[in-house]
């Protein structure tokens, strides 16, 4: 607890600054501009990674927990045992320890699982599809193994699919790509880093005969290093207020897509999704912090 108050009184002494000790860095120039240009096109893509991660991360669960509670069963069978099977089936699962419900799906709802692949005028009724069977499962859950023992000696054509082979790549991706949006924003703030420290000691090197007439009267590297570490720690404050503003606006403005579209359907923030770019400003004034206060004094040690 007690860091705590000495941090804050960093903290306001780097927004409050001395106005004497900023005059050794530039204003404007090269260096300025560099600074605000950089912060703000990395925390623009940092949001657009960040709404990628959660857009892809969001459709992976929704796809996981919709197979989580679910699964199928196949009937294979001549049309004249087609509905003896599927009720004998039916019966199965309704004495099923662990089966919530199971019904058994008609044509229609046949035709409008074929239809992405094989268009909305296919004939159910006149091919030798197999008959489907949606069955939704209790909290406790139901003996797979054992289900699948019973159909094959009792039903010999049908066949249990407790999406076990698709769920588990679902969210075996959902956490690679959330790993791979955390990654590249780690990439994206190391990128600000290396950009800050260059403008900075671009900055150091162009006030080489100031810092050395400040020594001259006195003036210790860390005041001297003070006033880079603010300048720059605001500019890239203020880079990158701008970048995130703006890419929180074209996501916003982003037209929505239907529900067929997938994953552009969840492309963005929802709710208190939207809080999360807020950090971005923020975490990049605190690497510029430390970046150009790691050059500045490093640099300054190498001024005579």
């Amino acid at each position: 607890m007690a860091a705590l108050p000495a941090f804050l009184g960093r903290a306001t002494a780097l927004v409050t600054g001395e106005s004497r000790a900023d005059r050794v860095v530039p204003p404007s120039g090269a260096a300025a501009w560099l600074t605000l240009l950089t912060a703000a096109a990395m925390a623009f893509l940092a949001v657009f990674a960040l709404s990628l991660t959660v857009a892809t991360g969001r459709l992976a669960d929704r796809w996981s927990s919709a197979l989580a509670n679910g699964a199928t069963i196949r009937i294979s069978a001549p049309a004249d045992q087609m509905a003896a099977q599927t009720r004998l089936v039916l019966d199965i699962l309704a004495a099923t320890p662990g089966v919530d419900s199971a019904r058994a799906l008609d044509p229609a709802e046949t035709r409008a699982l074929l239809a992405p692949w094989f268009g909305p005028d296919l004939p159910v009724e006149t091919l030798p599809i197999p008959q489907l069977i949606e069955l939704r499962e209790t909290g406790q859950g139901f003996d797979a193994e054992g289900l699948r023992l019973r159909l094959s000696a009792e039903v010999p054509g049908a066949v249990l699919d407790d999406h076990q082979r698709w769920r588990k790549p679902l969210v075996a991706a959902a956490g690679r790509i959330r790993a791979f949006g955390l990654f590249s924003i780690v990439i994206i703030g190391a990128a600000t880093a290396a950009m800050v420290t260059l403008a900075a000691m671009a900055a150091l090197s162009a006030n080489h005969q100031v810092i050395r007439t400040l020594r001259l009267i006195g003036a210790r590297d860390r005041y001297i290093a003070r006033a880079f570490v603010r300048r720059f720690t605001l500019r890239t404050l203020a880079g990158a207020a701008a970048g995130t503003v703006t890419a929180m606006v074209a996501i916003a403005l982003m037209p929505e897509a239907a529900e067929a579209g997938g994953f552009l359907a969840d492309l963005g923030f929802q709710g208190t999704e939207w809080l999360w770019p807020l950090a971005i400003p923020p975490l990049a004034a605190i690497v510029a912090f430390a970046a150009t206060r790691t050059a500045a004094l490093r640099s300054l040690k190498g001024v005579l």
